[in-house]
C-alpha cells in the first residue's frame, strides 16, 4: 500500500486549491439547467453540491459543532443548513461564493487528506452528470484513495472495500487482500465513497462484490 507524508500539509492543501480552482472553471459556462441537473450526491443538485463544498471551506471546528448540536447530530440538517447558507440568489452568486473560499485554509476536524477528497469527489458528483471530463493527477488521487481504503470518516472506505485488493492502473495505489479490482485511481475512490456510477470504469473479480455493496 502506497504512503502519503501525512505531515505534508502543504502538498494536500496546495492540491485542493488546484481541485478547487479546476471546479469552478469548470462550472463557469454551465446553464440554468445545468446548475439544476442532479448530482451524484443523493438529494442534491450541482448547484447545491457546490454550495456544499464552499460551506465545508467556511465552517471551522467550533462553528461545525454548534451546528451539528443544533441539528441533534442529524448530519443531514446539518449539512443542509449551512448549504442554505452559502447557496446564492442565483448560480452566478453561488458560483462567486464558491471562488472566494479557493484558498480557503478552513476546515473541521481530521486529515486534510480527507478535505481534499471532499473537492475531489464532489467535483466528480457534480462533472459526471454534466458530461465534463477531469482527471486529477495521480498524485492529488492517491492520498485520497488511500485515505478512504484506511478508515471509515467521511465516507465508508474502509468498509466498502474491506476483504478486496485494490490496485490502481494508472498510480501506485493499492489496498487490501482478497479479490482483485482494478482501475484508474479516481474511479477507485470514487467507488470507495459510495458511487455506484464508477463501477463501470473498474474490472477484477471483486467488482461483484462491490456492486452488490452499493446496490
Amino acid at each position: 500500500m502506497t504512503a502519503t507524508d501525512p505531515a505534508d500539509t502543504a502538498t494536500l492543501l496546495a492540491a485542493t486549491r488546484t481541485e478547487r480552482a479546476a471546479l469552478a472553471d469548470d462550472l463557469a459556462g454551465l446553464t440554468a439547467a445545468d446548475w439544476a441537473t442532479p448530482s451524484l450526491c443523493d438529494r442534491w443538485s450541482v448547484e447545491d453540491t457546490v454550495a456544499h463544498l464552499t460551506a465545508a471551506a467556511s465552517v471551522g471546528p467550533w462553528r461545525w459543532l454548534r451546528s451539528v448540536l443544533g441539528a441533534r447530530f442529524d448530519f443531514d440538517l446539518h449539512n443542509d443548513r449551512r448549504l442554505a447558507e452559502q447557496r446564492g440568489a442565483t448560480p452566478a452568486e453561488t458560483l462567486a461564493r464558491f471562488r472566494a473560499i479557493i484558498d480557503s485554509t478552513t476546515s473541521t476536524w481530521g486529515p486534510k487528506a480527507a478535505w481534499l477528497g471532499e473537492v475531489v469527489v464532489h467535483g466528480e458528483d457534480v462533472r459526471r452528470p454534466l458530461g465534463l471530463v477531469r482527471i486529477p493527477p495521480v498524485a492529488t488521487t492517491t492520498p485520497v484513495a488511500d485515505f478512504f481504503a484506511s478508515r471509515d470518516f467521511t465516507v465508508s472506505g474502509k468498509t466498502v472495500s474491506t476483504g478486496l485488493h485494490l490496485r490502481a492502473t494508472d498510480g501506485p495505489f493499492e489496498a487490501g487482500e482478497g479479490p482483485e479490482v482494478t482501475g484508474p485511481t479516481l474511479a477507485l475512490l470514487m467507488v470507495m465513497a459510495g458511487r455506484a456510477a464508477h463501477l463501470d470504469d473498474l474490472d477484477g473479480p471483486g467488482v461483484a462484490t462491490l456492486r452488490e455493496r452499493l446496490r
